[in-house]
């Protein structure tokens, strides 16, 4: 590890800390040349699947997007920002234990309506009606009724 004062190239590690969420490590460090203390954090690099969208593009996963998606359907709902990052963690980590290589976008978006099934029933309606594209008013009654049967 270089100082970012010196520049130098050898240092001691103080002082080693796990994450609260055990995802990092954080490293006291100080510099042999200069002593200077400085910390660092390691991490895994967690790479993420190509997102193939329904016209056959592809994209870089971006996981702002679901977050995004999540947060707007949830909008005024009595959802905290807590439930929407467990919801998104939960899927960023079904994405990343089942697809390699590229994930479909109809994929994400149904992982999305599951969760929100469970989370709450308006926000869910909300997002299928953008997610599901309803060409008029009976799709989405057929969609309202579905969801107090249990379906979806």
């Amino acid at each position: 590890m270089r100082c970012p004062r010196c520049s130098g190239l050898e240092d001691r590690v103080i002082q080693s800390r796990i994450s609260r969420d055990g995802s990092s490590i954080r490293r006291r460090r100080e510099c042999i040349r200069c002593s200077y203390r400085f910390t660092t954090y390691e991490k895994v690099e967690e790479t993420m699947p190509m997102v193939v969208k329904k016209d056959g593009r592809r994209e870089a996963f971006d996981p702002n997007k679901v977050t995004a998606g999540i947060i707007t359907a949830c909008e005024k709902r009595p959802v905290s920002i807590e439930d929407i990052d467990a919801v998104k963690d939960t899927i960023l980590h079904d994405i990343q234990s089942k697809w390699d290589r590229e994930v479909p976008s109809t994929y994400i978006g149904e992982k999305v309506m599951e969760a929100l099934h469970r989370l709450d029933p308006v926000a869910y309606v909300r997002f299928a009606s953008v997610y599901r594209e309803f060409k008029d008013v009976k799709e989405f009654m057929e969609e309202i009724k579905g969801f107090d049967k249990g379906g979806s």
